[in-house]
């Protein structure tokens, strides 16, 4: 286990109670990025030196990865937040469809493999079932960097072309900025006989991030954050110590939930410019935003409506649309919200509804006419978001809320209930003996006792 100490057993069988209206003060301490942790993780496969990374949060994604990597044959060394990692000695096989089920970011392990082992054998990963997300782009791009795939019974097979010791430099233009494939394809790269371009790259922190670190392990990586990334292949990469950034999804929640419930927070530590897109918009709906070295206050003084359309970084991160639209529902106003990345995440609107919220939804564009205030219920979470958006709704609600779905939750927010009580949230994670079957998924009501159960 990678997350030692931290019991998350039996997560269908749990739930937040949270007693609403909530009023917020105090600090908040943000985490380690959970998708710039689980890619570092994978960037670990590039060397045969040990890799500390500092500032790892505890999650069950991260878990998960690390279970992967010890399947693989790494040796992973854990303390608090710390985690060593030695890939000195591993053992190229198919990883078990188990593992890799319900964790999209194990996917970038084929890069990392082929780069260093010359194959690698995975099947087609799973997560939070928010769109498609397809891995052409990963594929395709490889193939340019000269591997070969054959894709049966859902294993992705790879393998350097024939009579190739190495990959080789080339140059990609990919269709999207994906962040997945982008992050794949450098760590290919990494390791690549000659240069490699990278056009229409993604530009997020985290890619950033991947990159400062492979620097360190010596790699040749020019220009991370913008539309083209050049590599120069090196022969060998080396261990190093690296602190993963702030969780700027994390730190971005918590703002939100403060502007909702008209409170007085400050999240720390973080990168502001992280966010700017984010604390634009806190600002135009009303909040005071103050930003002063690694930290970020917000004073929620009113709530007005406004519009938001989410893109690739640096604009509106879709995994904030779910909490932004929470905050929308007691807006003044009309507000529209347009998910341009994903085409199933929504998931939350028909449970806010329930809640006594108005929203529209078509063609993945959400109009949303405030309400006065939002009732409080039991409820589950389809998706991480999704969740971290219920969540916010019940601390603006006017009566008690049971949050299901803290599979999805414990993800990506660590010790979520924990920080929200200590500014101040009455919040507790509660355990019962009733599971969620995987046939009652598409159902409105529990079994037996929780009947008030709805499912989105």
């Amino acid at each position: 286990m990678v997350c030692e100490g931290n019991n998350k057993s039996y997560l269908k069988s749990q739930n937040l109670k949270i007693i609403g209206p909530s009023t917020l003060s105090g600090e908040v301490k943000i985490s380690g990025a959970k998708n710039s942790a689980l890619v570092l993780l994978a960037a670990s496969l590039l060397t045969d030196e040990k890799i500390i990374l500092e500032n790892v949060p505890l999650l069950t994604d991260i878990e998960k990865m690390g279970n992967i990597l010890k399947n693989l044959g790494v040796k992973l060394q854990t303390q608090d937040h710390q985690l060593i990692i030695d890939s000195s000695n591993i053992s190229i096989k198919e990883l078990p469809y188990e593992l890799v089920n319900g964790l999209r970011a194990s996917f970038f392990c084929i890069g990392a493999l082929l780069a260093r082992f010359g194959q690698a054998s995975i099947p087609l990963p799973g997560g939070c079932n928010i769109g498609k997300r397809p891995i052409n782009e990963h594929i395709n791009g490889l193939k340019a960097l000269g591997a070969e795939f054959i894709i049966e019974k859902e294993i992705v097979k790879a393998k350097l072309a024939e009579k190739k010791s190495r990959l080789f430099g080339a140059n990609i233009r990919l269709n999207c900025p994906s962040v997945g494939a982008t992050e794949t394809l450098i760590m290919a790269a990494s390791l690549a006989r000659g240069r490699t371009v990278i056009e229409n790259a993604a530009r997020e922190p985290e890619i950033q991030d991947l990159c400062q670190m492979l620097n360190k392990m010596g790699a040749k990586i020019y220009d991370a954050g913008k539309e083209k990334i050049i590599i120069d292949g090196v022969q060998k990469l080396h261990g190093c110590s690296h602190k993963v950034i702030p969780d700027r999804i994390e730190a971005g929640t918590f703002l939100i939930a403060a502007a909702a419930t008209l409170s007085s927070i400050t999240v720390s530590p973080v990168i502001p410019n992280h966010l700017e897109a984010v604390l634009n918009k806190l600002e135009e709906s009303g909040s005071k935003i103050i930003k002063k070295g690694n930290s970020i206050s917000i004073r929620g003084k009113s709530i007005k409506a406004v519009d938001v359309k989410t893109a690739p970084f640096p604009g509106f991160p879709t995994d904030l649309q779910a909490p932004f639209m929470a905050l929308m529902t007691i807006a003044k106003g009309r507000s529209k919200i347009s998910e341009t990345i994903f085409e199933n995440r929504m998931t939350h609107v028909e449970l806010l509804n329930r809640m006594g919220s108005s929203i529209i939804v078509k063609n993945n564009i959400a109009q949303i006419d405030g309400v006065k205030k939002l009732k409080g219920m039991t409820l589950v979470g389809s998706d991480l978001r999704s969740s971290a958006a219920l969540i916010i709704a019940a601390l603006i609600s006017n009566r008690t809320s049971r949050v299901f779905g803290l599979d999805h939750l414990d993800r990506g927010y660590e010790s979520f209930e924990i920080k929200l009580a200590q500014l101040g949230v009455e919040i507790i994670r509660e355990f019962n003996k009733e599971f969620i079957s995987k046939s009652d998924k598409s159902k409105s009501h529990l079994k037996k006792n929780l009947s008030e159960f709805e499912a989105a």
